[in-house]
């Protein structure tokens, strides 16, 4: 009986009330917390930058860069019309790590995405519209326009810039 007793008065001492949440990033409640925070992210896209353009020197390329960080080099320029968003794009692709690493590839078995609408990285569906049917190209994409923080929980670890050897095959 005085198990049954004891346990209200256990549960009540174990769900005291809350005190204040923690300050949000931004809010203005530790603004040299956030200040740090933007810093640290500041140097690290400084340094992925700069491993860019080392992958670029190191491959003897040069990459036309779009404005969110993307990077194009097209390799092969098939005549016809720009791919689209709305279209499903068929590509054979290689994508590996800045260091070389092979993460994944279509292996003669293409593939395909709705361009701006399925689930594959966003710098694939913007660099994917400077091509057209037939083109083929590398694309690098930064971390932010990729798998991001947490990366892809797989092969590709969080904050990695991916690279795309990709031929766009068809559009329809």
């Amino acid at each position: 009986m005085r198990v049954l007793l004891s346990l209200p008065l256990l549960a009540l001492a174990c769900t005291s009330p809350p005190g204040p949440p923690p300050a949000k990033v931004g809010s203005g409640g530790a603004p040299q917390h956030d200040e740090v925070l933007m810093a640290e992210n500041r140097d690290l896209a400084r340094m992925e930058e700069r491993d860019m353009d080392g992958w670029e020197q190191r491959h003897g390329r040069t990459l036309q860069r779009t404005g969110s960080g993307v990077r194009i080099g097209v390799i092969e320029d098939a005549p016809g019309p720009q791919a689209k968003a709305g279209q499903i794009a068929v590509v054979d692709f290689a994508v590996e790590l800045i260091d070389g690493r092979q993460c994944y590839a279509s292996a003669g078995e293409p593939r395909e995405f709705l361009i701006e609408q399925d689930n594959v990285e966003s710098g694939l569906h913007e660099a994917v519209q400077f091509l057209g049917p037939g083109d083929s190209a590398v694309i690098m994409i930064p971390s932010h326009r990729a798998h991001g923080l947490v990366g892809d929980l797989d092969k590709i670890p969080p904050r990695s810039t991916v690279i795309y050897r990709l031929r766009l095959l068809s559009v329809r």
